[in-house]
């Protein structure tokens, strides 16, 4: 049986919505793997050392990869398309960045994967096109649906749903 999974995808850098929608593209070529719904695309603003607006989305896909190596296949589809990590930076600018939000309802605390994504219910960015998606769907660690969580969330950086 395949596993419900919820990915983020995010770019500020080149052609953001196009990046996202080639990201998406290259999720749906994944072996044993579709996607069953995607998001609107969000303009959100920043956080951390980008400068520019990012546009993210959210795609729920059905896959029979596990947890490790989705992550596998994600981190190739962001080498692919150009992402470059720097050592000690985090949140600064990317070509494209692909977060595995939730995974059926697995809680996993690894070093290199946890599950369900740690700041997810933090950000405004994530939980806006997952609320879209799936906004009954139960964070499995705090028990909260993602609508309850985007409508409580601090997060005060702006978001906006992008139109055309």
């Amino acid at each position: 049986m395949p596993h419900r999974v919820f990915i983020g995808i995010g770019s500020n850098l080149g052609d953001r919505k196009a990046n996202c929608r080639e990201a998406r593209e290259k999720l749906a070529e994944l072996p044993n793997t579709r996607v069953v719904a995607a998001s609107s695309y969000y303009e959100s603003e920043p956080h951390g050392d980008a400068k520019t607006w990012f546009v993210n989305s959210v795609v729920e896909i059905e896959t029979d990869f596990s947890p490790p190596d989705l992550l596998k296949q994600t981190k190739k589809i962001e080498d692919a398309m150009g992402r470059k990590r720097v050592k000690g930076k985090r949140w600064g600018s990317r070509v494209i960045d692909l977060d595995i939000l939730l995974f059926n309802s697995e809680i996993l605390n690894k070093r290199n994967l946890k599950l369900p994504h740690p700041r997810m219910a933090e950000r405004r960015f994530v939980l806006a096109p997952l609320a879209e998606l799936a906004p009954q769907v139960v964070h499995p660690v705090l028990n909260v649906s993602i609508s309850e969580l985007l409508a409580t969330v601090s997060d005060t950086k702006r978001v906006q749903m992008m139109i055309g």
